[in-house]
């Protein structure tokens, strides 16, 4: 595999960068490390092919409108299906990129066993790649998310990987994070066990209200939909 070209740091200080941004604790750590040594101009959001939910996390658009809103920083979005994902990304890399970005950001720790293809979108769109949290420690990552004041709260989690549908809704805490040690799960979730929206942290002007919506089920997963709620200023 190539080398990794000093993805963790070295592109992002002192340049300006987009960030693909999922709404959750990855996404929104990598950004605030991101955001402490160079220029962030928005936010990449993918959208499904209706354009009612995120492609990543499956927020609805006015949630994700809330959490730029809150950042204060424009949104780049785009819906696609997956076999027209990487033409419309591209695509929204190359309007940054338009807009004096030098540099993607991605809140990636690990690489697929089909390589980097942040890096090959990166490149084909005229972009470095900045990964902050790129090979970083799991419980070192999300203990640093937490230590920082960032508020995240469980919204999708794999049934077949050990979590269990009592865990949607629940803080991402300290607390929580030793009991997901305790059942042998990755407090990251990188396996997949389980996906975050991030409310509140060192980023956000203000936090989001949400309003928690029944659990869904579909196949091994439980998902548990977040609202925006405008009659609210705070969220649990």
């Amino acid at each position: 595999m190539e080398e990794t070209k000093d993805w963790k740091n070295g592109t992002i200080v002192g340049h300006r960068f987009i960030a693909s941004f999922s709404g959750g604790k990855d996404s929104a750590l990598a950004l605030y490390k991101a955001m402490q040594v160079g220029e962030a101009i928005g936010l990449i959001v993918m959208l499904e092919e209706g354009g009612k939910r995120s492609r990543s996390h499956g927020m609805p658009p006015e949630l994700i409108r809330a959490q730029a809103d809150s950042i204060g920083l424009p949104l780049y979005t785009a819906a696609a299906s997956w076999a027209e994902y990487e033409e419309a990304f591209i695509g929204l890399l190359i309007q940054a990129k338009d807009r004096g970005a030098e540099v993607l950001v991605t809140g990636d720790l690990e690489l697929t066993d089909y390589g980097c293809w942040q890096d090959e979108v990166s490149t084909k769109a005229g972009l470095k790649l900045g990964m902050p949290l790129w090979q970083m420690d799991h419980l070192e990552t999300v203990e640093t998310f937490i230590n920082h004041g960032f508020l995240s709260i469980v919204v999708t989690v794999n049934l077949s990987l050990g979590m269990r549908e009592s865990d949607l809704g629940r803080r991402l805490d300290h607390e929580f994070v030793k009991e997901l040690l305790e059942r042998g799960i990755d407090p990251c979730g990188e396996g997949g066990e389980f996906h975050t929206t991030v409310l509140d942290g060192p980023i956000f002007k203000s936090p989001i209200p949400v309003r928690k919506c029944d659990i869904m089920r579909h196949g091994d997963y439980a998902f548990m939909p977040l609202e925006l709620d405008e009659n609210e200023t705070t969220s649990d």
